[in-house]
């Protein structure tokens, strides 16, 4: 979600440390991280030992095949504990100054099941929206990167952005970052959780658990996550993550189910 190339360093750096952890609690953790496989098998392979999703496939197509091991804490702007917000943008030069005024237009997101991507600008839309229509089309665009570049680029005149990733583009991605600017927030939801396979005993779930725990309060890890925006990490129920169910739910229920 957030592996940006200019990131990577200090995500290996983190996951080594947390590798050690695993290693003192008797699990055995691969030296390096998997960037090349299909996620979305990942995600279902009951061998899975630490992964991070988006909270909308995590109470949907994944449900039953992760458990929640923990919520990362997040130091940028928009979150606050174990939960985040999305931004919506636009060009820097654009006339719109709110939501009302992004009617007609063109608005990009990174995939249909992404809840800060797609399922906050639904509930935004969802109380101005006619006849089940706002915006002009939607386009996808398969990251919150390539969404941010195609508003700034023209390609689309709006996109609701994980408020993580928007700080990342502020701080490592200025020149993109300052073509942008934000016009609403959407409501809190939890941060993406950090799951294992629900094929994992209970001991090795408290294990794994506390392995995160631990890694992400050390103080030898400040420097890398502070780079990463981690403070740590929290083990709210998997009912936090019904406000997410809750927050599709209310925008089918006024009558707009998809972006458009």
């Amino acid at each position: 979600m957030y592996d940006w190339p200019e990131l990577r360093p200090a995500t290996d750096a983190l996951w080594r440390a947390l590798a050690a952890a695993l290693s003192r609690r008797g699990i055995s953790a691969p030296s390096g991280l998997d960037r090349e496989g299909d996620r979305h098998a990942q995600w279902r392979d009951p061998a899975l030992l630490l992964s991070q999703t988006c909270g909308y496939p995590f109470v949907t197509a994944l449900k039953g095949w992760l458990r929640l091991v923990a919520v990362p804490i997040y130091t940028a702007e928009g979150c606050a504990g174990p939960s985040y917000r999305s931004v919506v943008l636009v060009r820097a030069d654009d006339p719109a100054r709110g939501l009302a005024d992004l009617r007609g237009r063109i608005v990009a997101y990174n995939s249909v099941d992404s809840q800060s991507g797609y399922s906050a600008m639904r509930a935004l839309a969802a109380p101005l929206a006619r006849e089940g229509r706002f915006f002009a089309a939607a386009v996808e665009t398969g990251s919150h990167l390539a969404s941010m570049e195609a508003v700034a680029d023209a390609g689309a005149d709006c996109a609701a952005i994980d408020c993580v990733c928007w700080a990342m583009a502020e701080h490592y991605r200025g020149d993109l970052a300052s073509r942008l600017r934000v016009i609403a927030w959407s409501p809190p939801a939890p941060a993406l959780p950090f799951v294992t396979s629900a094929r994992r005993s209970e001991l090795e779930i408290a294990q794994i658990r506390a392995a995160v725990l631990e890694t992400l309060a050390d103080p030898a890890t400040a420097d890398v996550r502070r780079s990463l925006f981690l403070a740590g990490a929290e083990i709210p129920s998997d009912a936090a993550y019904d406000a997410i169910l809750a927050m599709e739910a209310k925008a089918v229920a006024a009558g707009y189910p998809a972006l458009g």
